[in-house]
């Protein structure tokens, strides 16, 4: 059933709601915790995607919680949830301002008006947000490497929407409900409903350059193409730390716990580019790297030849926008600062579980094979 509440969904001891449900995290949390035993699964988006795979004792419930009356008359029938995930946030405002706070802070509260008076055995509440809490986009960048741990302190100036959720948990929760902040870096999973999805525009871009015969270059700067700049976080690792952290009685901290959540070993794109191309079966160029070439630009007119690679290869029907954003590529091989963060706290904790990113990205790819999303 979607979009409403039912009541015949069986009993279990653990229940929970995932605001989010089709995003990368989201997904990955939906089909980990529906395949334990003595759970129960909601997932909540505005939008159904039909997953690729059986999720058991599972019910998604169509929200737009940016509507108090709407996400009021649904969510808060759900009594019998223990255990809350949030994992989205609202896009319609650009980064680091006021707009964009104020309304993904407005998302979260509804929510929390929602369950907070009625679902009285709430347990956990997990947050998500990332390893931007540590940078301003807007600058100054200066280019050295810093590795950021749980205690650095906010940047002063400007609006950082996470700062505003952490601020909102903490005023709703504190003392009363156990919740834990989670800062994943570049998520590696697979959703057609995420906006800056950087394995759907990796693999469109590949299919692309497969088709064509072109050869698959790097366009960003060289600082990116040969350097560790920035963490990536498997969609796995991610869904497993929310896990970790909200079914342990001892980190359930009324007072809140944040976690760095990160895949472990750094990495350059120098290193593993040549890997990728071969995983695509595309030209690696000799000099794989272009501090000139734009994916915006190269891919801009390539709508039509994703159509035809679609019908083709039989492909699960999508436009190249449903998976692609060129934009966030060249913002991402062209990053001005370096994001990268130590996870030694949630190590110490009993947190160990740690993923090569090349082997995460490859694992991704094949996923994307698997749903038919790309050949």
């Amino acid at each position: 059933m979607a979009g409403e509440y039912d009541s015949t969904l069986e009993a279990a001891p653990n229940v929970a709601l995932i605001i989010g449900v089709t995003g990368l995290a989201g997904k990955e949390l939906a089909r980990t915790l529906s395949a334990r035993p003595n759970w129960k699964v909601y997932g909540v988006a505005r939008k159904l995607e039909v997953f690729p795979f059986h999720l058991h004792h599972y019910q998604f419930i169509s929200c737009d919680v940016l509507d108090p009356i709407e996400t009021l008359g649904k969510l808060s029938l759900l009594e019998d949830v223990t255990h809350f995930f949030w994992v989205t946030w609202a896009t319609q405002f650009p980064l680091d301002t006021q707009d964009c706070c104020d309304q993904n802070k407005a998302m979260l509260s509804n929510v929390l008006n929602a369950i907070l008076p009625t679902a009285k055995a709430l347990k956990h509440v997990s947050l998500q947000t990332g390893t931007k809490h540590y940078i301003s986009l807007s600058g100054p960048f200066d280019g050295e490497a810093r590795y950021y741990d749980e205690e650095s302190p906010r940047i002063t100036g400007g609006c950082n929407f996470y700062y505003a959720l952490e601020d909102l948990l903490k005023e709703r929760l504190t003392g009363k409900v156990g919740w834990s902040v989670h800062r994943p870096g570049l998520i590696l999973g697979n959703s057609r409903r995420t906006v800056f999805n950087f394995m759907g525009s990796l693999c469109v871009y590949g299919t692309i350059c497969k088709h064509l015969g072109l050869p698959f270059v790097f366009g960003g700067s060289r600082m990116c193409w040969e350097e560790a700049y920035l963490d990536m976080s498997d969609a796995r690792l991610v869904a497993r730390q929310q896990m970790w952290a909200s079914t342990n009685d001892h980190l359930s901290s009324a007072n809140g716990e944040a976690f760095n959540t990160i895949n472990g070993p750094c990495f350059t794109w120098k290193e593993i580019w040549p890997t990728l191309a071969a995983k695509f079966r595309v030209e690696a160029p000799k000099d794989m790297f272009s501090p000139t070439f734009l994916f915006s630009d190269s891919m801009a007119d390539k709508g039509k030849v994703w159509e035809e690679i679609v019908e083709r290869e039989g492909l699960c029907g999508t436009n190249m926008d449903d998976l692609a954003n060129w934009w966030f590529l060249d913002t991402l091989f062209r990053c001005p600062t370096k994001i990268l963060v130590s996870r030694s706290k949630a190590n110490r904790h009993g947190f160990t579980t740690t993923f090569e990113t090349l082997d995460s990205i490859l694992y991704w790819v094949d996923c994307m094979r698997d749903e038919k999303l790309i050949p």
